[in-house]
């Protein structure tokens, strides 16, 4: 195709979305409304998977020494905790730090609660805090860390704790939440490209007859084509550009005047720089792509006079 007369075709499609006031007007509000709904549904769910992630990144392994082991002991117990394939930290905690861990957990309550437990009353064990690679495997690691003891005699280890039962169904849930959600923005963007596609497929149907009388007169199926496959494009993009502003914008002032009170919660939301590529690229290629589709669709079936 030549340059003039691609440049005619993206002149004829400008023209064609300024002239068609009212059915721009509507085809791009489908299109907004659609995605715009589309786009908060998607960073809802983005942001549940992103405090899944966290929730299972917090997954770990306390192991807790026997009261009269030995530094050397200790020393070689960590060693071989360490050694595990899918062991990524271990980190020593004394009795004494469990104490003052403890106390700051409890609050007030606990200053009172535990009050003369100091030195030789300290009632905790030395321990350490196993972080693994993958949240998933930590029952496996723990069953890997009583292995290890079992060899020792008499062990070493007087309790593994990781949360069994608790930690398996911790998983179940956050499986069901991803898989929810994303069944969940999937069936809406399905939904959106349906209504998207009609709304612009009622608008090329209005112009039928222009369709007719230029294929009468000799014109061929691309150069007719062409000129609706640029509406559609602009209609895609123009009517997405609008809620990708909505969205980043309400995202952004949601965070400012939310931070303290989640981080209060411990909720930690995606920042928007991270948002800045994903949500812009992903609903103005489906909105481009739907524009196209449904004009390319409907001009289909007025081709043949």
């Amino acid at each position: 195709m030549r340059i003039s007369t691609f440049a005619r075709h993206i002149r004829e499609g400008g023209k064609n979305v300024v002239r068609n006031g009212w059915m721009t007007f509507a085809s791009i509000s489908a299109i907004s409304i659609s995605l715009f709904v589309l786009g908060v549904f998607l960073l809802l769910a983005l942001n549940v998977n992103r405090l899944a992630d966290q929730i299972e990144s917090q997954v770990e392994i306390r192991v807790y020494l026997e009261v009269n082991t030995s530094e050397q002991q200790r020393n070689a117990v960590q060693r071989d905790i360490a050694a595990i394939a899918d062991v990524s930290k271990v980190t020593f905690v004394s009795k004494e730090e469990g104490l003052t861990i403890l106390r700051e957990k409890m609050g007030n309550e606990g200053k009172e609660l535990l009050e003369g437990f100091d030195g030789d009353n300290n009632p905790l064990n030395d321990s350490f805090t196993v972080e693994v690679a993958d949240p998933r495997v930590v029952g496996q690691v723990a069953d890997q860390i009583k292995a290890i003891d079992a060899r020792n005699n008499p062990p070493l280890l007087y309790k593994i704790n990781y949360g069994k039962g608790t930690v398996e169904t911790l998983f179940k849930i956050t499986d069901i939440v991803r898989n929810v959600g994303l069944v969940f923005v999937l069936l809406l963007a399905l939904t959106a490209m349906f209504l998207i596609s009609n709304t612009i497929k009622i608008t090329i149907v209005a112009r039928r007859r222009e369709i007719g009388i230029m294929k009468l007169v000799g014109a061929t199926n691309g150069f007719i084509r062409w000129p609706f496959f640029i509406e559609g494009a602009l209609l895609g993009l123009i009517g997405s550009a609008i809620p990708v502003g909505v969205l980043l914008w309400g995202y952004a002032e949601f965070l400012k005047y939310m931070q303290v009170p989640l981080g209060l919660m411990l909720i930690k939301l995606i920042p928007i720089h991270e948002l800045v590529l994903i949500v812009p690229v992903l609903l103005l290629g489906i909105g481009v792509m739907i524009g196209v589709w449904g004009s390319l669709l409907s001009v289909r079936k007025f081709l043949k006079v």
